[in-house]
């Protein structure tokens, strides 16, 4: 085992890529250590050496971790040690996974595990890039056969420039923040967002992301011509071609007629008779292949699907390459939910309902980047009767974590600011049918049921997913796909956005990668289906509600000052619970003063309000006041005014004659009228009844 160390660097602006291997992890097949920064990552990659005996899948796992030593930090809870992956390590994970997948060769069935772990983390260098990167790098000079480099970066765009591997800092201030990965000749794999940014800005956001994939896969190249391992010569099994041809004799007519039926659940009903006819044919000549018989007949269904389209121009539900299904909506289906909508297109529905909570609400997130609070979440689930199946229910997967991510960044450019609308937004999108992009029909299911709700949403958002054929030189961009067009077609674009422009856009390409002129065909398509589901959704509802739902909280917004939050608390929170207690709403105190009072009931709400604008309540000069004595000298009584509040009221100010004794005219627990007649520098208030006599006596 050498020990040699062997390294290679790319500038980037002022900072330094390292990708580095040679010296740690040398017992994996592929391992590297990429820094940015202070930020490093460890990428390691192993092979099985054979694949499991009637194995008929790729099994790859892609498992990216952030150690919490990383940030300097010792984990919460009990056991003080890392646990269940959070919702950024299981979308970093699919983020990395997407782009590799495919470009294993077909037919390699030896499981495959790229591990990756963040082992320092500087809070401004973000490493789900440097994981891309270091999967990348450690497939390259490991013996596994992955035979094209590929690399990632990050873009974004501040203040109107495109920038490479911004830092998190930096995207505080963008309006493009998007990840591309991809090979020297194509782009593969884009994930991202935008504040509401024109098809043509983004072409020319990818265009320099792919010129940067291209730096950097000269860059994996040099460190795999410099330690690179021998590739494992892979060779696919062979078929038995008399196999072949008995299948395809006996399934081409089935297939064919099978793929022009229009229902899914027909046409799969069908074609799975088929295959267990053959199977029952086959199985005297051919024992023990019904698997593999299976598979040949899924080849000719994908041979005639692909070859209907770019032949005949005609998908599968016999619609053109630009026709959108039809398009349903509902708003207000469900009595007590704060908003909802039932989103439907074609055999694929969404009901989404919002609902609306309070500060308290917030979703807390320690992470290596620091704790921060979330306050509008949209989460998806897809039960199995959404595509008539019966499965073991667990918590949700990577798959519903990924689409939930998506829609909700879709969403969030358009939700209004703390300050304008004080509520934490929940979404929840359940798929109650399926055949194809279950995910945008959240975004515009989510929309409907935001307005439904009365959140003044900056603009209405719509979703739609592109799809792509390509034999050759021929090729057809699908709008609007079944799920049978994503899983035997070549590409899963998705685009999410405003009228006025993109707001999300996640690609998957499982062939090498697609050309520009593609990429820009499968946009213009997207922008125009965008504005037509957008037309029918306006048609359910075009604006937010005036009123909120009569069953989501009221929220009353008020300032006080800093020195008063501890009046209103009072002691051990005695003052803050007995108001919780007695009007039934809940109070926010934050450390700035703001106070955010809610309740179903409005009417507890205001009195929430007036009990804690009492107890900040300032005395004003001229103002008269009924107080309680609380103590007398010999020379004054002292009245408490406002809660927390005395003053003093002179023995020459307590009548319009002379007062001998104080306790001649007011005692300890009296109530008494007054008015202030003075505040000094320090805030002491003088007092007078006798102004407050006189005042009745004119009367």
């Amino acid at each position: 085992m050498s020990d040699e160390i062997y390294q290679v660097e790319l500038p980037v602006g002022e900072k330094k890529l390292t990708i580095k291997t040679g010296h740690i992890a040398r017992q994996a097949g592929g391992a590297v250590l990429v820094q940015l920064g202070d930020t490093v990552v460890l990428a390691t990659t192993c092979m099985a050496d054979a694949p499991r005996e009637d194995q008929d899948f790729f099994p790859l796992t892609v498992d990216y971790r952030e150690k919490t030593y990383a940030a300097g930090k010792i984990p919460g809870g009990f056991f003080k040690r890392e646990g269940r992956p959070t919702e950024k390590e299981i979308l970093t994970s699919r983020l990395i996974d997407r782009p590799i997948r495919p470009l294993f060769p077909d037919g390699f069935f030896n499981e495959v595990q790229v591990l990756l772990s963040v082992l320092s983390a500087d809070q401004e260098n973000d490493s789900d890039i440097l994981g891309i990167i270091g999967a990348a790098a450690s497939l390259a000079i490991s013996e596994i056969p992955f035979p094209t480099t590929i690399a990632g970066v990050r873009v974004g765009r501040i203040g109107g420039k495109l920038t490479i591997l911004p830092t998190i800092s930096e995207l505080e201030t963008n309006d493009i923040n998007i990840i591309v990965a991809g090979s020297a000749d194509a782009i593969n794999m884009v994930e991202g967002g935008s504040i509401e940014t024109s098809e043509d800005d983004m072409l020319e956001a990818l265009d320099f992301a792919h010129d940067w994939i291209k730096k950097l896969v000269v860059v994996i190249d040099e460190l795999k011509a410099k330690c690179g391992k021998p590739k494992f010569e892979f060779t696919p099994p062979e078929i038995d071609e008399e196999l072949v041809k008995s299948v395809t004799d006996l399934a081409t007519d089935g297939v064919k007629a099978a793929n022009q039926i229009i229902d899914k659940h027909e046409r799969q009903e069908k074609l799975n008779t088929l295959t267990e006819e053959i199977q029952l044919k086959l199985e005297e000549q051919f024992p023990e292949k019904g698997r593999l018989i299976s598979s040949l007949i899924h080849d000719i269904e994908k041979v005639d699907v692909r070859r209907k389209t770019l032949e005949e121009g005609k998908r599968l539900d016999g619609r053109g390459y630009e026709d959108i299904r039809q398009i349903d909506c509902q708003v207000g289906v469900l009595p007590r939910v704060h908003g909802t909508a039932i989103f439907t297109r074609g055999q694929t529905q969404a009901l989404v309902a919002t609902t609306l909570g309070t500060k308290m609400d917030e979703q807390k997130i320690d992470g290596l980047l620091g704790e921060s609070f979330k306050s509008f979440m949209l989460h998806y689930n897809f039960p199995p009767f959404s595509v008539g199946e019966t499965r073991f229910l667990r918590g949700p997967g990577r798959r519903e974590i990924g689409h939930g991510a998506l829609a909700e960044r879709a969403l969030e450019k358009v939700i209004p600011a703390d300050g304008n609308f004080p509520y934490t937004i929940r979404i929840v999108s359940d798929i109650l049918e399926s055949n194809g992009s279950s995910s945008m029909a959240s975004v515009c299911g989510s929309s409907l049921s935001l307005m439904d709700a009365g959140v003044p949403i900056k603009s209405p958002v719509a979703g739609i997913a592109m799809g792509l054929i390509k034999e050759g030189d021929k090729h057809a961009v699908l709008t609007d796909i079944l799920g049978a067009e994503d899983h035997l077609g070549d590409m899963d674009f998705k685009v999410a956005g405003t009228k006025d422009g993109i707001t999300a856009f996640q690609m998957d390409v499982k062939v090498t990668g697609i050309s520009r002129e593609v990429m820009k065909q499968a946009l213009e398509q997207a922008h125009q289906a965008r504005l037509h589901i957008l037309g029918k959704m306006n048609e359910a509802l075009d604006k937010p509600r005036e009123e909120l739902s009569p069953f989501a909280p009221r929220i009353i917004f008020m300032k006080i000052k800093v020195s008063k939050i501890g009046e209103v608390i009072g002691p051990g929170g005695k003052m803050i619970r007995s108001i919780i207690e007695e009007t039934g709403a809940k109070i926010d105190i934050e450390d700035d003063g703001t106070v955010l009072i809610s309740s179903v009931d409005q009417a507890a709400g205001e009195e929430a309000k007036a009990r804690v604008e009492k107890l900040v309540e300032e005395a004003v000069i001229g103002t008269n006041y009924t107080g309680k004595v609380r103590r007398t000298t010999n020379f004054g009584a002292f009245i408490e005014i406002l809660p927390g509040t005395d003053g003093m009221v002179h023995i020459s100010e307590l009548e319009n004659h002379r007062v001998n004794q104080v306790e001649d005219v007011v005692r300890v627990g009296d109530m008494v009228k007054v008015k202030v007649i003075d505040i000094d520098r320090e805030g002491k208030i003088r007092l007078s009844r006798k102004a407050v006599l006189n005042e009745d006596d004119k009367k």
